[in-house]
């Protein structure tokens, strides 16, 4: 069968110049003895051939010249032109003798045209299945092809399919000239699949290398390919051979075989919830897959068929855009999106990656050796992974006796935390105060930053103080005190205990009541009124130094002197309320509106329903139950407070931080090193340490622009990725929190706030999208703090990536009544923005329409 035209299947011959990406890929399995289907090559030397003879090379080119590969119309006219040269064009007779003699050699010569096999016709692009370019999907495939005349239209249709429009526009992007390539087709014996699908040899979600995940659906895999069907998914563990996670689909979608190619037919009942796969088939593929990813020693997309019990490899190609690996920095250390990572959710920029986490991290160190009463290196870790934070303790006996024997301490430790607090508060406001009235162009470079350095110490040791009391302590009493009055106090139809604790006298209320007064105040000032309900935040913003503002300017610039400093996050390469006030105005408008509540009214009604709960409950209680419930709700509503005072106040100094960050950039910038003061939070710490020591001794600086983009782009890429909430993803802790990353349309978490709601989701990253959030919808974020909290006035519920049921989301989102559902895993990634989701607070679900 070989010639310079067609090549048997398992062909030595076979590679990507003669027969494409895909040829070369199925020849190579073949040769390696894995189960593929009997079939041919056409080389891409028969397609050179056919557009030879038509004369068909200058007029591509002619209709590819100047084309716009960003209008779809554009590449819409062109791909058809190209495709009716290919249609009126001839098959050379030596050609089409090559391809009908190899169709009838699959058919041992014998059989009548009746009989003659169906076969399945792909194209294989020369650059095709590489493994910097999948180009999966760009050309087309013709299955249930049968008959000599059949074989030959569909090679015809595949060589023209080179030039559809989506593959004109993919090659454009990948920077391939049009002629640099060549269309190879595979010609094999149609699976008659009782079911199909695909299969990775890494999990093409987070980038998990040790995970093979299935996917699997009833008939031909068209349905599957083409995203007709919700197909089974299996994740099994490769080295313990082991299933993880399997989701069975109903599946109503299936692709079948008719008299003239495939089409698409609904999935018998007893079949639509049923799974695919066996326990047994699941773990053979996953042997198969295995195999082909040693063969081809990197990670594998493959596409398999399942006939009379047997499987058959129809397709392999690398995986071309994994995620990268989520590797630990210490193979001994177990790591968690927790803690201090709460307070840095998002990707961080390279500038507090390189700064702000080692000394971080260098604090956290000192206390964990002051608890545990011995120095212990690297007792804690604060490592970047992939751009995101992760603490992590060592799991060695020299690390987790003492932690052990630590625990016993802690009661200790939390008594003293309002004390140890208030002294911390102290220094955070000591620091800023000296570094407002410090004139910072009198300072060089070098001490600016060294200057930044030390304020964010202070910072860092008022986050241990808080992590180490405050918030301990507030998380411990409301747990006490509501597990004893839901047991031993709670009677049918009573409220729940969390509502005892509602209304308490705290910073983020009273910095909400001070907006409320901004907005009561705004009723009697009709013309604005009028403005601030038209325009956008960031627009009135603007417009405060008119004529007409000053009062209403006065007003917001003495609420952002009080309570501006609240952080969005704990990277002070974000912008701070004090410095984009839009946000706040949005928050205005909805109490204008009558749409946010009156903070006031809400903190009365609480008070009121908690001392009628006490009433009634120091009436009808026995001594011994009543003075325990006393004792418990002093605790939690003295230390509550304390909690969400100390997470306000951790911004105490980032004012002063991003203000002498800024100073060096200011100065960058008229050195031409960068071209925004904002960007000195793009380089890393030694990055700027060099540049400042050059600055103060007045030598020449190398322009910076190139590198700062580039820690954008990679941000920005980092920023794409889902970060698992734990590395490994199967370590023993991850048992108290098992909403990790989740794939199905109901997402599980913690039921934080009780409630139903249905609504249009606004994805929120960070406070850049502020601004997208309107009144109802539900806000769906990674994490909240308190300078989150003006966005509850327009939320009709919470969803969020991490956090428990203490974190600040749940406590604001039962203040406000609205159902919340937290540490869901990667909500942010799953959720698109703008779609309608169903958040049941009480069951812990979110449904996503």
């Amino acid at each position: 069968m070989s010639s310079k035209y067609v090549l048997p299947l398992n062909d030595s011959n076979a590679t990507l110049e003669t027969v494409g990406g895909k040829g070369m890929s199925l020849a190579k399995l073949a040769r390696a003895g894995l189960p593929v289907p009997d079939g041919f090559h056409i080389t891409t030397e028969a397609y050179r051939q056919f557009v030879a003879v038509n004369d068909l090379q200058m007029k591509i080119l002619s209709t590819l010249k100047d084309l716009d590969t960003a209008d779809p119309a554009t590449l819409e006219a062109a791909s058809a032109s190209i495709g009716g040269f290919f249609a009126d064009g001839t098959i050379p007779a030596e050609i089409a003798t090559a391809i009908t003699s190899a169709y009838l050699g699959l058919n041992n010569r014998q059989s009548t045209i009746e009989n003659r096999k169906s076969v399945a016709v792909r194209s294989s692009a020369t650059a095709e299945d590489l493994p910097g370019a999948s180009f999966a999907g760009q050309q087309e495939t013709y299955l249930n092809i049968r008959g000599e005349k059949a074989v030959l239209e569909a090679v015809r249709k595949c060589w023209a399919s080179l030039w559809t429009a989506r593959a004109i526009a993919y090659r454009a992007r990948q920077n391939i000239a049009p002629d640099a390539v060549a269309l190879a087709v595979v010609v094999q014996e149609l699976v008659f699949a009782d079911a199909a699908g695909i299969m990775f040899t890494a999990n093409p979600l987070d980038g998990e290398r040790s995970e093979v995940v299935i996917n699997a659906a009833w008939g031909l895999g068209e349905a599957i390919v083409s995203g007709a069907v919700t197909p089974d998914t299996m994740v099994v563990n490769k080295k313990k051979m082991r299933i993880n996670r399997r989701e069975t689909a109903e599946k109503l979608v299936m692709t079948v075989r008719t008299e003239s190619g495939v089409s698409e037919e609904a999935v018998p009942n007893h079949l639509r919830k049923k799974e695919v796969l066996s326990k047994a088939q699941v773990l053979a593929l996953t042997k198969y897959g295995m195999q082909i990813e040693s063969l081809y020693q990197m990670p594998m997309d493959i596409e398999w068929t399942l006939a009379n019990g047997k499987f058959a490899i129809v397709q392999a190609r690398p995986i071309t855009s994994l995620p990268p690996e989520w590797k630990r920095v210490d193979p001994k250390v177990m790591y968690a999106r927790g803690s201090f990572a709460e307070f840095v959710p998002d990707a961080v920029s390279p500038l507090f990656a390189t700064l702000g986490v080692p000394i971080a991290k260098e604090s956290t160190l000192k206390l964990m050796n002051d608890v545990l009463e011995k120095e212990i290196p690297d007792c804690y870790h604060f490592d970047v992974i992939n751009g995101y934070i992760y603490v992590g303790v060592p799991m060695t006996w020299e690390v987790m006796v003492p932690f052990i024997g630590a625990t016993l301490k802690m009661s200790k430790i939390l008594k003293t935390s309002d004390e140890r607090w208030k002294a911390a508060r102290g220094r955070l406001y000591e620091e800023a105060k000296r570094w407002r009235e410090t004139d910072l162009s009198a300072l060089t470079a070098a001490q600016l930053l060294e200057g930044a350095r030390r304020t964010f110490r202070v910072t860092a040791e008022a986050y241990n103080v808080a992590q180490s009391g405050t918030i301990p302590n507030a998380t411990s009493s409301e747990m006490s005190f509501c597990k004893f009055y839901d047991t031993l106090v709670k009677r049918k139809g009573d409220p729940d205990g969390p509502t005892l604790l509602f209304g308490l006298d705290n910073q983020p209320l009273r910095a909400e009541k001070a907006l409320f007064d901004i907005a009561t105040w705004l009723r009697g000032q009709p013309s604005l009124v009028e403005s601030i309900q038209r325009k956008s935040g960031e627009e009135i913003v603007k417009m405060m130094d008119n004529p007409g503002w000053d009062e209403f300017h006065s007003r917001l610039d003495a609420y952002l002197q009080e309570f501006g400093h609240a952080i969005y996050d704990l990277d002070f390469a974000r912008p701070l309320p004090i410095e984009e006030p839009a946000p706040l105005v949005d928050a205005i408008r909805a109490y204008l509106a009558g749409t946010g509540g009156n903070p006031y009214q809400r903190q009365q009604e609480a008070d009121a329903r908690r001392k009628k709960i006490i009433a009634e409950a120091t009436r009808r209680l026995d001594p011994l139950r009543r003075r325990w419930f006393l004792k418990l709700l002093k605790w939690a509503t003295e230390t509550a407070p304390q909690r969400e005072d100390s997470i306000a106040d951790l911004g105490l100094c980032h004012p002063q931080i991003r203000r002498l960050l800024g100073e060096v950039g200011c100065r960058l910038v008229e050195q031409n090193v960068i071209e925004s003061a904002q960007d000195v939070y793009w380089l890393q710490a030694d990055e700027l340490d060099a540049l400042a020591a050059k600055l103060d001794r007045g030598e020449a600086l190398e322009n910076q622009v190139e590198k700062v983009n580039e820690h954008k782009a990679e941000w920005q890429f980092h920023r794409r990725l889902t970060p698992p909430p734990f590395i490994p993803k199967d370590a023993w802790f991850s048992i108290f929190m098992p909403h990790g990353i989740q794939h199905g349309d109901t997402l599980k978490g913690f039921a934080a706030s009780a409630g139903k709601v249905t609504a249009k989701a606004c994805v929120m990253l960070g406070p850049e999208d502020f601004n997208k959030m309107k009144q109802g919808d539900v806000l769906v974020a990674v994490t909240t703090t308190p300078a989150w909290t003006p966005l509850f006035t327009m939320a009709s519920a919470v969803v969020t990536d991490i956090g428990g049921p203490l974190s600040h989301s749940s406590i604001v989102a039962r203040e406000y009544g609205i159902p919340a559902v937290l540490a869901t895993g990667n909500a942010t990634r799953r959720i698109q923005d703008g779609q309608t989701v169903t958040v049941d607070g009480g069951a812990g679900t979110v449904e996503l329409k």
